[in-house]
Parts: structure tokens; C-alpha cells; sequence
């Protein structure tokens, strides 16, 4: 079939729009400043379990990945999830229309393209902007931890959402955690659902994780999901292409760990893939190696928030640190000498640095901007030290 368009984004946006109008699915949208990737693979682990789920590919968010998810939707999905993201204020509210979600998640507010906006109320006001797709009688789920969180309450019921349902570590959300265990690659949660105890397996870790995953628990309820089966499936959550994926590389005499984080970066995402890097485990004579990028679209404010890791890398643990581009600067200039591992302008100035600097039972996180191309850093690394097989 050979569709001819005038515009071909006007016509993709009216077969996504037709191709929701058609469907009888309970349909999520995901919006926040960081987690929407993950959270939007967990929804998708956890409500197959219950039917048939059609969730968005990569971070197909904006005004061409949005419509085209719609498109390829199945008049038989059960479920849909959506991932929807912004750069400017305005770009969520005709997104959300099309999409017109029965569920909006807000992961959380952070500094994330804050160079694009005066201050973090105006990013909330725009990530706010996924209510105003909800369908009558729909539902908005908040994270209770955020400083926002009354701010994006508020806008959701000027939407006319009738009912918000919270989520978090604060003791007065609707769903929140109770204990959780943080292991290096997964985490053990026990979780109050709305009234409900669970207690299951996380297979992402990270506390940041553990938090997302009780949103999904409560779409999860909220749409009809079987909420034992949501909870089991999330066991088997995997990250997405270099948003914490863990690799173990040969080396001549052993094997090291990578973990690629290198899809992008805002300060919240930093603090938390420096957290994780924290409670791995290096091997014997291992060390804990950070190779970051910039975080770019911060305005103004890049340089301080960047030279505000010096506190957060030095709480990891971090043994070495290899940093690119000009905003790291910042960073690498509070770093003790005896830590530091190589600067450079770019990631290709470093690459050979941190290639050589490594041995066998190091922990290597490696994190940046999309722009910052630390992506290809990080392939450098499995070319010279391939991944190991795992045994099936």
C-alpha cells in the first residue's frame, strides 16, 4: 500500500489519529524529565503479561515518533504506551491530543533542556501539558517525591482529571515503596499498591528504577492489568541501548564491566548512573571508572551544574575519572589530580586514553549527552574488548 501525501507529517499525524480512533486499547502516555524510556520498557514488560501491548520503539517521542506510533498501533493491542517528550514549551499539548491517554505519567521534573526554559516551574508547566490529552474519566499519576508535585496536581485537575494517584518513597503516596533492596543489577521491592502489599523483583537497578516501576504498577491497576502478573513480569525488564545496559568485556587476562549509559544525559540521570556505578562491584584490584560527557541544553547554568558533580562522583567511590567536552571542564577542574584519568574537548580526544587506562575487574560507566557522542566511546570499548557470551 502506497499512501501519497502532500505533507507527509500532516498525513502521518491523520493515520495516527485514525489509527487511535479505531482502537479499543487502554492507552498510557509517559512525559517527565528523565525515565521516560525506561518506565515506558517497563510498562511494556509488565502489561504483555496481561494482553497484547504495543509500546513505543527507542525514544520515538517527538512529532514525527509520536504519530507514527499511533500508525503502526494493532486494532487488536490491548494496551498502548506512549513515550512523549519535549524541547520547548507547546510541543507536549498536540502530542497528547493525539495520543489521548487514559493514564498520564509524570516520571519526575529535573533540570533536563533547561536552556530552552527560565526555570524548573516552566518545565513542569510543560511536562503538565500530557493532561490535557486525557480522556474524560482519565487518571493522572504523579511522582509524590517531586517538589512538583502539588504544582503538576493542580494542573492536572484544571484539565478536569478527577482522580490523581501518586507514587513514591514519601509515606502519603498512593503507591510506595515499603523496603527495597538495591543489588548491583536488580533490586528487591516491597510495594503498597493502593492499598494492596507486593513484593516482587525489579531486573533494572537503581533506586530511580525502583521508584518508575511503582508508576507502572499503578497503570498497571488503574487499566485493568493483572497486577500479581504486572509485577512478576518486571523481573524481566531490560534497560534500553545505552541507558544502563551492562556488559561484561574480555580482556587478555579476565574480563571488565561496562555500563553504557551514553544514550543521554541531564544532571538527575548523572546523580543516578553515578549512584549505580556506586554499588557495583569492582573485581580484585578493580576500580570504579567514570567517562563522561557534557550535558548539554542547560543554558546558562551548565557550568555550575556540571562542576556540581564533584560531590556525587566523589560519593560514588569513583577510583578514576575521564571527561569530554567544554561544559566538563568544570567538573574536571574540582577533581583531585590523583583521580583524574585523561580530558579532552571531545570523546574521540579521550578514547584512546581510556582504552589503555583499563584492566581486568574494572566497573566503567559511561555517560553523556547524545551530543556528546560518547555512544562511539563506548563502542571503541567492545571492539577492543568484546563482549563476553553468555552461556544459554
Amino acid at each position: 500500500l502506497l499512501v501519497v501525501a502532500e505533507d507527509p507529517l500532516r498525513g502521518l499525524e491523520n493515520i495516527g489519529r485514525a489509527a487511535r480512533a479505531r482502537s479499543h486499547a487502554q492507552i498510557i502516555g509517559v512525559t517527565g524529565s528523565v525515565g521516560k524510556t525506561s518506565t515506558k520498557e517497563m510498562l511494556r514488560a509488565a502489561l504483555s503479561a496481561s494482553g497484547e501491548t504495543h509500546a513505543s520503539a527507542a525514544s520515538f517521542n517527538n512529532h514525527w515518533g509520536v504519530p507514527l506510533t499511533l500508525a503502526r498501533m494493532p486494532l487488536e493491542a490491548a494496551f498502548g504506551v506512549f513515550e512523549i517528550g519535549m524541547n520547548h514549551a507547546g510541543e507536549i499539548t498536540p502530542l497528547a491530543g493525539m495520543v489521548r491517554p487514559h493514564v498520564a505519567i509524570v516520571t519526575t521534573i529535573a533540570a533536563s533542556h533547561l536552556g530552552h526554559f527560565n526555570s524548573l516551574d516552566e518545565i513542569a508547566d510543560a511536562k503538565a501539558e500530557i493532561f490535557t490529552g486525557v480522556v474524560p474519566g482519565g487518571i493522572a499519576v504523579i511522582n509524590r517525591d517531586t517538589p512538583y508535585f502539588n504544582r503538576l496536581s493542580t494542573a492536572a485537575r484544571a484539565t478536569g482529571i478527577g482522580r490523581i494517584v501518586s507514587f513514591g518513597k514519601h509515606a502519603e503516596a498512593d503507591v510506595r515503596i515499603e523496603r527495597a533492596v538495591l543489588h548491583p543489577d536488580c533490586c528487591c521491592i516491597t510495594a503498597n499498591v493502593m492499598g494492596e502489599t507486593l513484593i516482587y523483583k525489579l531486573g533494572l537497578p537503581g533506586e530511580h528504577m525502583a521508584v518508575n516501576s511503582l508508576a507502572v504498577l499503578a497503570a498497571a491497576k488503574l487499566t485493568g492489568a493483572d497486577l500479581a502478573r504486572a509485577a512478576l513480569a518486571l523481573a524481566t525488564a531490560e534497560p534500553a541501548k545505552g541507558r544502563g545496559v551492562r556488559e561484561e568485556l574480555a580482556t587478555p587476562d579476565g574480563s571488565l564491566l561496562l555500563i553504557d549509559e551514553s544514550y543521554n544525559a541531564n544532571p538527575a540521570s548523572m546523580r543516578a548512573a553515578l549512584a549505580l556505578l556506586a554499588n557495583a562491584r569492582p573485581g580484585k584490584n578493580g576500580r570504579r571508572i567514570a567517562v563522561l560527557g557534557d550535558m548539554l541544553e542547560l543554558g546558562i547554568t551548565g557550568p555550575e551544574l556540571h562542576a556540581d558533580l564533584a560531590g556525587p562522583v566523589d560519593e560514588a567511590g569513583v577510583d578514576v575519572l575521564y571527561a569530554a567536552g567544554p561544559l566538563m571542564a568544570n567538573l574536571w577542574g574540582r577533581i583531585p589530580s590523583a583521580k583524574r584519568g585523561a580530558y579532552g574537548e571531545t570523546s574521540a580526544a579521550i578514547t584512546e586514553a581510556v582504552l589503555g587506562g583499563l584492566r581486568v575487574g574494572d566497573v566503567v560507566m559511561v555517560k553523556g549527552s547524545l551530543g556528546s557522542r560518547m555512544g562511539p566511546l563506548a563502542e571503541a570499548m567492545r571492539q577492543k574488548f568484546p563482549p563476553v557470551r553468555k552461556e544459554s
